[in-house]
This record gives C-alpha cells, structure tokens and sequence, in this order.
C-alpha cells in the first residue's frame, strides 16, 4: 500500500467514516474513493484536495511523507557530503573567531552571536526535525571540536578563550530551538 492510500484510508476510519460517507462529503464517486485505499489509482489535483479537506490533512506533508522514502543513493551521499562540509564549516567559523591567537574582544563577541544565529537560522529552516536529530545533523561537528580542544589543549584554554561557550549556546539552540519559534509565535 503506497503511502497516501495509508495515510487516506487510516485517517479515514480514525474520522470513523466509511467509504461512502468520504465519497459523499468530498463529492467523489465511491468507486475512485475505493480504487484509491485499495492502491489501483493515486489521487492528484483537484481528487486529493477534495479528500484531504474532508479529512482535514495537509496536502503538503502528505506529498512529503509519500516521497520522503524515495531517495536514491547518490542523494543520500551526496546529503552526508553536505552535512559533512557544513559541520566543518561552522566549526571553522567559530574557532577562527575564539581561539585564534590573535582574537579581539571584537571577533569573540562576533564568535558569541554566530553561535546563537546559526543555529538559530538552521533550526528555522528544520522546524520539523527534532532536537536531537537536528543536533546530530548539524551539530556534530561542533561536538567533535569540543572533544578535540580538550584532548589537544585542555579546558582552561578552551573555556578561556570563549570557544567552549560558544560551542554549548550553537549545541544548545539547535536542541532547544523549536522551544524558541514557538515562543515567538
């Protein structure tokens, strides 16, 4: 069963509507509400509007969810190469601002509103990750470079120099952030 049949058809008898009564409040012959849940025909345009109003589904995530499964593997690879050059970017950014031998006061507190508006931009874009695979994603790298900061300096110039901090606000928005939209709105 394809994925928009389920979802129809479950959210159909969660409503507790038959077959026929979808087919009667959306205006839909019975035998194309049957051809669908059955997946012999996929609904489009003005068919999925009409069902989805009657039963009060999204349109859009429920396109979403039906091809979310598709990826090839090429997408996928090349989705953890992105993922990978974001993470070594970000951290990039925030260490070159805090732990650089020459950091100002100035390109610190540059490192500290980085830190929150990254994160806080990703979070935006991702709002229906959770936090902790939004954190896994694109926190990752932000994680490994505490790891390596401590083995390779330690903590006192880690946590001197403002990268530490920098590093829990960045980890700690991406975790919480959704808290923070909702919040807003």
């Amino acid at each position: 069963m394809n994925l928009i049949a389920k979802k129809i058809s479950e959210t159909r008898k969660i409503k507790g509507l038959t077959q026929e009564e979808l087919a009667e409040q959306s205006k839909i012959n019975l035998r194309t509400i049957q051809r669908i849940e059955n997946c012999e025909s996929e609904p489009r345009g003005k068919t999925l509007n009409l069902i989805c109003d009657v039963l009060q589904i999204d349109i859009e995530e429920l396109i979403t969810d039906n091809y979310s499964g598709t990826d090839s593997i090429g997408t996928k690879i090349a989705n953890g190469l992105f993922l990978l050059v974001l993470n070594l970017v970000l951290k990039g950014i925030i260490g070159y601002l805090t732990l650089d031998i020459s950091a100002n006061l100035n390109s610190k507190f540059g490192g500290f509103l980085l830190s929150f508006f990254l994160p806080f931009f990703i979070v935006m874009l991702t709002k229906k990750m959770n936090g902790m695979e939004r954190m896994l994603k694109f926190g990752l790298g932000y994680i490994s470079y505490f790891i390596l900061v401590m083995i390779m300096h330690g903590f006192p110039l880690g946590f001197g120099t403002g990268l530490f901090p920098c590093l829990l606000i960045s980890l700690t928005v991406l975790y919480f952030g959704k808290g923070l939209i909702k919040n807003m709105e």
